[in-house]
């Protein structure tokens, strides 16, 4: 039998809310909302509500078509392994081969750099050097550095190197520098990482860390490929960022109502970013083809469409930060809701959208730093020769990552409203308060 406890009468035409009850009435919620809401600080997220089966089936329903959609636009997508161009190796030469070696000696000499290179550019002065190397196979390899190499970027006994060999049939092999070897550094902070995200996230953490696995192989396997054999670029982008977001999200957040709340307003933001981007690319006259690499890309993939790149690429950029918008409005809104029962829903908005406000402030500062940083030798490059910025903005190198940046902006603006909407919408309504007289339901 449940219990009942008197509580102050409800006026007629008015909110069953905390502020009807008088200060100091004491008053008791006779739902599972209590009990439910004390469940999820250790299980995920759930409802601070009672069980909604009905409605958690619709959402399903809802979220499996658009998996089946975004899974049939994927495979109608998925290019052939024949049609995925593949530019000419140029390791795979006879006689040449990668090897790796340690520095022993570094000599500096003056090779009589004057600083300046063809057609009177600039280049770095200084000293060459005579570098020798032992390889993982005990020979010892000579090579020479130049001063970009040497004085830009340093080298030092006991260095782990990676140099290309050479070596013609009957003649003595001789090495070049290719690069620092890296593997071990990245490696041992790659499992810090997951080593302290899983150990502070718990099981949350180590769920972030498979979503993140999901991402990496549908960029891999699926949405790069398909951009190089020529697949529309926006098409990939959408349905790859929709697999990929319904992936992470329930795998990082756990299947409920509320992961559901945050997918549907990061869905829109996926949405309006691909339309937005389209049109601004059209608008801005952003080609795609705006540094060497471009250019070398176009002739290894000649299907490649690199304006509708330049939209996708803005779809992929924001996913992160979008993610993270929606998630926390969605989690803004139901712990609102569980610390104030009888809210109604225009208020929860309101309380939701003031959180909501500052975090639009700190991540729109977020993509900016992102570009700035990412960008910072670009931005020392125009700021040494001195030019004028208005120019220097409306290159194209330049201009692509203004506009990813602003309609990735944008995008996330908006889906902080559309997912505070959807939060509301779907979160627990009021609970049912008994009083003497009977009981009653008062939905928010």
């Amino acid at each position: 039998m449940r219990p009942t406890f008197q509580t102050p009468p409800v006026p007629p035409g008015r909110c069953s809310g905390v502020s009807s009850v008088p200060r100091g009435t004491l008053f008791i919620v006779t739902h599972s909302h209590a009990a439910g809401h004390g469940h999820s600080h250790g299980h995920g997220p759930v409802d601070p509500g009672p069980p909604r089966p009905a409605l958690a089936r619709a959402l399903g329903l809802v979220v499996g078509i658009v998996a089946a959609v975004a899974l049939t636009g994927m495979a109608l997508l998925w290019p052939d392994a024949e049609s995925v161009p593949e530019g000419p190796d140029p390791f795979a030469n006879e006689g040449v081969t990668l090897v790796e070696g340690t520095v022993t000696s570094v000599e500096p000499f003056d090779c009589g750099n004057t600083g300046i290179g063809p057609d009177n550019t600039p280049v770095v002065q200084g000293d060459c050097a005579d570098v020798v190397a032992t390889t993982e196979d005990g020979e010892e390899a000579s090579f020479i550095l130049d001063p970009s190499r040497f004085v830009g970027g340093g080298m030092s006994v006991g260095d782990e190197v990676e140099l290309v060999r050479f070596q013609p049939p009957g003649q003595a092999p001789s090495y070049e520098f290719r690069d620092f070897t890296r593997g071990f550094p990245l490696l041992a902070m790659t499992i810090a990482f997951a080593v302290l995200v899983s150990l502070i996230g718990r099981w949350r953490g180590v769920f972030a860390l498979l979503g993140i696995g999901v991402t990496l192989l549908a960029l891999v396997k699926f949405v790069l490929p398909a951009l190089l054999s020529g697949e529309p670029p926006l098409a990939v982008a959408v349905v790859g960022s929709t697999v990929i977001m319904i992936s992470v999200l329930y795998l990082a957040h756990g299947i409920s109502i509320r992961t559901t709340s945050a997918l549907f307003g990061t869905l829109f933001g996926i949405a309006f970013t691909a339309i937005a981007g389209v049109l601004a690319t059209g608008w801005a006259n952003l080609t795609g083809v705006g540094s060497e690499d471009d250019r070398l890309l176009v002739a290894t993939a000649p299907e490649i469409n690199l304006s509708g790149v330049v939209a996708a690429t803005m779809v992929i950029a924001g996913l992160g930060v979008l993610n993270d918008v929606t998630v926390t409005q969605a989690s803004a809104v139901w712990e609102l809701r569980a610390l104030q029962p009888f809210a109604r829903r225009v208020d929860l908005f309101r309380s939701a959208m003031r959180i909501g406000r500052d975090h639009i402030a700190s991540s729109v500062y977020t993509l900016v730093f992102a570009y700035a940083g990412s960008a910072m030798t670009v931005m020392l490059l125009i700021t040494a020769y001195q030019r004028d910025l208005l120019d220097a903005v409306t290159t194209e190198e330049i201009a692509q990552e203004v506009v990813r940046t602003l309609i990735g902006a944008i995008g996330l603006v908006l889906a902080v409203p559309v997912t505070t909407a959807f939060a509301v919408w779907l979160a627990p309504p009021g609970e049912t308060v008994e009083t003497s007289g009977g009981s009653g339901s008062h939905a928010a």
